[in-house]
């Protein structure tokens, strides 16, 4: 009997100890998350697109703020890194020794509309950087409406960009080749205006 009674008092103890542990922890004031830790989403930032045939649920990734879109394929973030999309292409709009190429000063416009000054969640592939050591990154946009947006493939889908992979960052490969599919059928961007 008294080893009962013993065992239902530190049994007591035990719970009365982890609940309040629980509810302290719980009253503390959430940490801001830093520009080099991982985040699930991101809170949502305004933006009139609809992420529709590319949404994407549960992303993981570095949160970082965009200050400076270079052309449709490229951003430089707020601590000063170059990011290249992984997986697709733009036309060119900046090379000095290329011609703007068609359909390039709308997919630039459609990325600086998107992503300019908007926080977005970058997840690497295999790669981290490329021979110009700009970062290789997927590009994730959360919007308001709670869906994020899942950047690489609504350039593909929408016309703006073809699908361009690189052996070994090629997760993505498969469901880019199909938007690009789709877009193609669909004459939408480039695949209306230019081919």
């Amino acid at each position: 009997m008294f080893q009962n009674t013993k065992l239902l008092i530190l049994s007591s103890f035990f719970v009365i100890t982890v609940g309040f542990m629980f509810l302290w922890f719980g009253l503390q004031p959430v940490a801001q998350v830093s520009h080099e830790q991982t985040v699930v989403a991101s809170p949502p930032v305004a933006t009139t697109v609809a992420a529709t045939g590319s949404a994407a649920l549960g992303v993981e990734g570095e949160r970082a703020l965009v200050t400076r879109v270079v052309d449709g394929d490229t951003i430089v973030l707020d601590n000063g890194k170059t990011v290249r999309f992984i997986g697709m292409d733009t036309p060119e709009t900046v090379d000095p020794r290329r011609p703007v190429g068609c359909f390039g000063k709308e997919a630039s416009s459609e990325t600086k509309k998107l992503l300019t000054g908007k926080v977005v969640i970058l997840q690497k592939d295999t790669s981290d950087t490329d021979k110009y050591g700009r970062l290789l990154r997927l590009i994730f946009l959360p919007l308001e409406n709670g869906e994020i947006l899942f950047v690489n493939d609504y350039l593909v889908r929408e016309g703006f960009a073809r699908v361009k992979t690189y052996i070994p960052d090629v997760k993505f490969e498969s469901r880019l080749y199909e938007a690009e599919r789709q877009a193609q059928e669909a004459k939408k961007g480039l695949w209306g205006k230019c081919i």
